[in-house]
């Protein structure tokens, strides 16, 4: 079952709401919606599903309604009409005693601003919740001990909100959403008010974090690179309206529009794209099954000089060359052990690009591209990496040169001590 399903959800702010409908069904756009009849369009017939423990990300500029949207999940602001389901329950119908169970056993929220009451004690403030939710003494401080040694804030218990830098504070936002053990998270641009290297390091935290505790998180944000470091699918927000839904590589590889084209411009997609986007496929062989003969038509067939050698379970053993393989079979022997080529770099199929521009400059052979089962997927060729970051464009739209852009990784690819002899 999805954490969330909300289904052609519309939020409109004014007196003449009635009004409104008609217009949007003819296509009309929120300026002229507000100038005939005064009132805003905050959210239009927005549908999306969220899956138990993803991390899903709206983003927009301002007015795009995003934070409209997340207050919308928990009700604090009221939808004008259409369903949002939380675990399969409708909340829309949920009387108010029902709603406020939901908020405190199924939903905890994480604001820009932190929210902290200044004159408790941090612990103080992590046990809030479970204070005015009647939850006895012995528990909600235990709970609140917890919560503080997961975001790192162990230690500081006694200590008052003043006495905090801004990324501390917002770790204790952060563990008071964590201690009743909600299972979403509501994240209203949690990280926006600290300076650029907290919020950097902020964001790190979170992504650490949810590798451990997998939570279901809704994270509000107008900052595309904040997006696309921790969406695992990112819904991108115009006037209210959902434009596009999809993973951070889908939204830069196929932008739905203009809109969406112009937002993702000037992102450095070397730093998104995967190593899964731009490999390809590469002839193997089996080994002990399959000998140098195989291996020497098989490189004939597909006009390569190389195989990539693998198990039963194709898992990866090495690189076979040609010479190798004529020599064996001049030699009448079968056993290809010996005369594999081992020392080949491997990556994992989410590994960005970026990443690996470095090792594929140095290395003799192309990257292997392996699944979390350590199974051969594939290869990434030095060209397909180059091609990708010919790709990357200057703040005026125009090319940058090869030359400029790999600047920085030939230097530390000269710098690698990498024997492929």
């Amino acid at each position: 079952m999805p954490a969330i399903e909300v289904k052609n959800l519309y939020k409109i702010f004014g007196s003449n709401k009635g009004r409104v409908f008609p217009l949007l069904e003819q296509g009309k756009s929120k300026e002229d919606i507000l100038a005939k009849t005064g009132c805003t369009v905050g959210i239009s017939n927005a549908s999306f599903t969220i899956e138990q423990g993803e991390t899903f990300v709206v983003m927009g500029l301002s007015g795009s309604g995003k934070s409209t949207v997340l207050r919308c999940l928990n009700r604090i602001i009221e939808p004008t009409r259409g369903k949002v389901l939380v675990e399969g329950s409708d909340i829309m119908k949920m009387s108010r005693e029902q709603l406020l169970q939901v908020r405190r056993k199924k939903m905890s929220m994480v604001f820009q601003h932190f929210a902290l009451l200044p004159h408790r004690t941090v612990l103080k403030n992590v046990e809030y919740g479970l204070e005015v939710s009647g939850v006895d003494k012995d528990i909600r401080t235990k709970s609140a001990y917890e919560a503080l040694e997961l975001v790192g804030l162990k230690g500081y218990e006694n200590s008052m909100p003043g006495e905090l830098s801004g990324g501390m504070k917002q770790r204790v936002g952060l563990a008071r959403a964590l201690a009743n053990n909600a299972e979403i998270l509501l994240m209203d641009e949690a990280f926006s008010a600290l300076d650029p290297l907290i919020r950097a390091q902020m964001q790190d935290e979170l992504l650490e974090l949810q590798s451990r505790v997998h939570k279901t998180i809704v994270f509000i944000t107008h900052d595309l690179d904040e997006a696309l470091k921790l969406g695992d699918r990112i819904v991108i927000m115009r006037d209210g309206a959902v434009v596009q839904i999809g993973s951070p590589e889908e939204i830069l590889t196929k932008p739905a529009d203009e809109y969406v084209a112009k937002f993702v411009q000037n992102v450095d997609r070397t730093k998104v794209i995967s190593a899964s986007s731009i490999m390809h496929r590469a002839p193997t062989i089996t080994a002990p099954r399959e000998g140098p003969q195989v291996a020497i038509r098989r490189m004939e067939k597909h006009g390569v000089s190389t195989l990539y050698v693998t198990n039963a379970n194709r898992q990866l053993l090495g690189i076979l060359t040609i010479d190798s393989a004529v020599e064996l079979a001049k030699s009448g022997r079968k056993d290809l052990s010996g005369w594999i080529v081992d020392n080949v770099y491997t990556t994992t199929e989410d590994t960005p690009i970026a990443d690996l521009v470095g090792t594929a400059i140095s290395t003799k052979y192309p990257l292997v591209v392996l699944d979390k089962n350590n199974h051969f997927c594939g290869i990434v060729d030095r060209a397909s990496i180059i091609a990708e970051f010919n790709r990357e464009t200057d703040t005026d739209g125009a090319v940058i040169p090869l030359e400029q852009t790999l600047e920085s990784s030939i230097t530390l690819a000269d710098n690698m001590e990498v024997d492929n002899d």
